[in-house]
């Protein structure tokens, strides 16, 4: 105001006139602040709504396919497809007594169906009529006449990667990303995108353009996220591969909610060209792409198609390291580390008994079962988890949601990245005595200060990966049972509860291999017991955590199993004894 004042008794008006003709211009530019505001937020819903128009149309041109194919073959047996594994799902297409339509067809059916429940899909790939036409024409490839499901977040060409935000609508890829390309040259069809929550990072799956994904089980449940839309889809019959994304337990936690397995590898393993993380530089706490299946078979089978000459050609970054197909077959005895509490977050009563039941079937397949506690667990989630991906304090993330309504599961976990270093400082020094996590936690979103900082928390974080490697190496085991965040959670929890993510992302920081396989469902006993939880620490997270999980009998429970670095096939390998000790014991 005092530079309006200036300009204007530079043009020689008395001090009166100077005032009102002040007030008239800042009342002016309030005015037009206001219409600006409104316009961009007008603009923004009409971005969104062609975003859902196009989503629209695309299932509404799918639908009339499928009707056609429908009349003109009747004899198509889809409810056999749809029960076939995918082993038992390639052999068919591959000796031709399966045809490529018929599968492609009755999953695109299955799909539409799942999706009027489940609001799981941001688009179908329309694009994947023509190429089933390609496809069916050559009998090439570990999947070919596969339909496959990716997350909304990977490449394909003309289509957008929006990670629920408005800043990436529109924006069309120009190209497939790799693991796209390499999945069409092994003969699969991706045919539809899957939800995600807004910006990526938080294990709900709901966004403002797309609305919010239920779980398959129960649709008073997330399904989990980020790869939310691809676990409810493959969790409710729509997929029979589907491929999700990793940085914190973003692949594993809605297999674990969703009853499907699932596997994030190694970093590094697969090829993340293409793939969009919702801001990059993040080295700290690594993101890798991986399979989501109903069995583990069939992430192997995944696993294989995608470890080939034409990704390591692709991305030359790549280790060209093909599936280890003898180590996956093994049988010989493993020397199994076994936890049921990470010392951070306290399982729920079916998590428990899950590792439980499993480490007892394990034992009695002759097995050897060793306990191991995790190094440092609060140094880890404080220092290095939390730090490193929020290492700018927040910056890059709220500078991509600028213009988005904020989706209400994501809210509470970044409101605080909005607040100044000072406050976040001053608020953790304040709330020490009355709640240490609380104090921590703040702390750690103040991001790491300096780039010397920022190396000197890349240097922690080796020292990190190093010491645990030789913790196991001490312990002179193979693998890790551990426990799996579940069952599914009420809405609107996820955002509030960080803390159990101790359980997983501890494996992204370290880059260890990890996979979920379901092993139990919630008991009527489970949930009695649950009424009793307290937690480790009985503090708001613990009681938040209670409250999330109750009502969950009948719901998924999964085991996780971790490997050491580029040992992905010894984690499938231990994924499928689990499984196959599972079946066995229900049998």
């Amino acid at each position: 105001m005092d530079n309006v004042k200036e300009f204007l008794q530079g043009l020689r008006l008395d001090g009166r006139t100077a005032a009102l003709v002040t007030g008239a211009a800042c009342g002016a530019g309030a005015l037009l602040a206001l219409v600006q505001k409104v316009h961009r937020h007008q603009a923004a819903k009409e971005k969104m709504q062609r975003a859902r128009n196009r989503r629209a149309d695309g299932l509404r041109r799918a639908e009339q396919a499928v009707r056609q194919y429908k009349k003109s073959h009747p004899g198509t047996d889809s409810a056999l497809i749809l029960a076939m594994s995918l082993s038992e799902l390639t052999n068919s297409l591959q000796d031709g007594s399966l045809s490529p339509e018929d599968v492609f067809y009755s999953y695109m059916e299955k799909t539409l169906d799942v999706n009027k429940d489940l609001n799981c899909c941001t688009g179908i790939l329309l694009e994947s009529f023509d190429q089933l036409k390609t496809v069916a024409s050559k009998k090439e490839g570990l999947l070919y006449g596969v339909p496959v499901s990716i997350k909304e977040n990977f490449s394909y060409k003309n289509h957008d990667s929006s990670c629920g935000v408005l800043v990436h609508l529109e924006q069309p890829a120009e190209e497939d990303s790799v693991i796209v390309e390499v999945l069409k040259r092994q003969g699969a069809i991706p045919f539809v995108k899957t939800n995600l929550p807004q910006a990526l990072l938080n294990y709900d799956c709901s966004n403002p353009i797309y609305g919010q994904t239920v779980n398959p089980h129960n649709l008073q449940k997330t399904p989990g996220g980020s790869s939310g839309g691809e676990g409810a889809l493959v969790g409710g019959g729509g997929s029979v591969l589907g491929f999700g994304s990793d940085v914190g337990g973003s692949i594993r936690i809605p297999s674990s909610f969703c009853g499907i397995c699932g596997l994030k590898p190694t970093g590094g393993r697969l090829s993340s060209r293409g793939i969009h993380p919702i801001y990059r530089g993040q080295k700290s706490v690594v993101s890798c792409p991986g399979p989501m299946a109903r069995d583990v078979d069939s992430l192997a089978l995944g696993m294989q198609a995608l470890l080939c000459d034409h990704m390591f050609s692709l991305d030359p970054t790549v280790p060209p390291v093909p599936f280890n197909q003898q180590i996956y077959q093994s049988s010989k005895p493993l020397r199994i580390g076994y936890l049921e509490n990470d010392g951070y977050i306290q399982p729920t009563p079916s998590m428990t008994r899950g590792v439980r039941e499993v480490k007892a079937l394990l034992e009695q397949a002759g097995h050897t079962l060793v306990p191991y506690s995790p190094l440092k667990i609060n140094y880890a989630m404080y220092e290095l988890i939390m730090k490193g991906i929020l290492a700018d304090g927040g910056a890059s993330l709220i500078e991509k949601l600028e213009g988005n309504p904020l989706d209400p599961c994501l809210g509470p976990q970044v409101i605080p990245c909005y607040f100044p270093t000072w406050l976040k400082k001053t608020l953790s020094f304040l709330l020490k005595p009355l709640s240490p996590r609380g104090s921590a936690i703040l702390n750690s979103i103040c991001g790491v200060g300096s780039v010397q900082d920022l190396w000197k928390q890349h240097s922690a974080v080796e020292d990190y990966i190093h010491e645990t490697i030789s913790e196991w190496r001490r312990l002179n085991i193979d693998v890790l049972l551990c426990p799996m965040i579940g069952p599914a959670y009420n809405f609107y929890y996820c955002g509030k509860i960080t803390t159990v993510l101790s359980n997983t992302m501890i494996y992204n920081l370290l880059n260890f291999p990890a996979g979920v396989v379901p092993v139990s469902t919630v008991t009527a006993k489970d949930e009695v017991e649950l009424r009793h939880y307290e937690g480790n620490f009985n503090d708001y997270w613990d009681k938040l955590f209670k409250k999330a999980v109750a009502g969950g009998e009948g719901l998924p429970v999964a085991v996780q199993c971790v490997a050491l670095p580029w040992q992905d096939e010894l984690c499938l390998r231990f994924m499928k004894e689990v499984e196959q000790l599972v079946k066995q014991s229900r049998k």
